[in-house]
């Protein structure tokens, strides 16, 4: 446990909210609690679990109980005292700690995402409550409900041979490091590390 938290200060820069992506048809829950646990452990504040079937999302209490298994045996943890957000804001659980939060997502948390905040934002119109000039970046992350609370994604982790994020949060990651892993099934944390302070060494131009 001291080393993982050491390995997490040691880095140039640590990512404030990792997502997690899984392109590849069979996904493992023991493998993405792992990856969920070793981010909690190096002290990352915020991750999402995807995959562009909502596989994790749909099975979420298998998931969080893998976590909650991992979390047990790998840091020794009271796991009694953090809250579990789900995207779709249906469902709670108390079963993380480390002060990290975690969000499953699905494709329905992106793009359709996207197509409700434009009908919402239309309506606040018709209701004359908002005008057309009023939409700008700000509006729209106001508007979205998947990552409320949530920021931006920092950097995302993504495995197996598809090379897209398979409509991963469209909109948040216009200025996220995406790294990209041969698979998630059987990860090292040594390859999840060496992920880590890939991104710790990436110097952000914006565009520039």
């Amino acid at each position: 446990r001291q080393r993982w938290r050491a390995d997490g200060r040691a880095l140039r820069k640590l990512p404030v909210h990792v997502g997690l992506v899984v392109t590849e048809e069979e996904p493992s829950y023991a493998d993405m609690a792992s990856l969920v646990v070793w981010c909690m452990a190096v002290g990352i504040s915020y991750v999402s679990v995807y995959d562009h079937n909502g596989i994790f999302k749909r099975n979420n209490s298998r998931l969080m109980d893998e976590i909650l298994k991992q979390q047990q045996e790998l840091l020794g943890l009271d796991c009694s005292k953090y809250t579990v957000e789900f995207a779709n804001h249906d469902k709670t659980g108390q079963v993380l700690n480390c002060q990290s939060t975690l969000k499953v997502l699905s494709p329905e948390d992106g793009k359709a995402d996207i197509v409700k905040a434009a009908q919402n934002f239309c309506q606040l119109v018709a209701q004359q409550q908002r005008t057309h000039s009023d939409l700008d970046v700000n509006m729209l992350d106001n508007l979205l409900s998947s990552t409320h609370g949530f920021p931006d994604p920092d950097l995302v982790l993504k495995f197996g041979p598809v090379d897209s994020t398979l409509g991963f949060l469209p909109w948040h990651i216009r200025l996220t490091e995406i790294i990209s892993l041969p698979s998630h099934l059987n990860i090292s944390y040594e390859d999840f590390f060496s992920a880590l302070h890939h991104y710790a060494a990436c110097e952000q131009r914006w565009g520039k």
